[in-house]
C-alpha cells in the first residue's frame, strides 16, 4: 500500500506504524468530572468499520510525522491523506 505523504511524496505503508482510529486526536479533559469514565472509553471502546475510516499514521521511517489517512477499510484505498497537526488545529477552531 502507498501513502502519499503531503509533505514528501508516495512512500510504502512499511515505513509507517498505524496506531488507530484518528479520532484520538481529541484527547479528552482530564479536568472533567467524568474523567475516568471518559478516558476509559477513549482507551478501550473502539469501531471496527467496514468502509471509509479515519485512521492515524505515523511516519517512523522518515519524517516522524503524524498522517491522518482517509482509507476504505474493505479495498484499502486511500481518499486523502492530511498531517495530523492541521487535523487538531481544524478542529480546535471549528469548536
Amino acid at each position: 500500500m502507498i501513502i502519499n505523504h503531503p509533505l514528501v511524496g508516495p512512500r510504502d505503508a512499511a515505513e509507517f506504524t498505524y496506531l488507530g482510529d484518528a479520532s484520538l486526536i481529541d484527547r479528552p479533559d482530564w479536568k472533567n468530572k467524568n474523567a475516568p469514565d471518559v478516558f476509559h472509553d477513549y482507551l478501550y471502546l473502539r469501531d471496527n468499520p467496514a468502509g471509509l475510516h479515519r485512521e492515524l499514521w505515523y511516519h517512523e521511517q522518515g519524517d516522524r510525522s503524524w498522517l491522518v489517512v482517509t482509507r476504505d477499510t474493505t479495498t484499502h484505498e486511500i481518499s486523502k491523506v492530511e498531517l495530523a497537526r492541521d487535523v487538531a488545529i481544524a478542529r480546535k477552531r471549528g469548536k
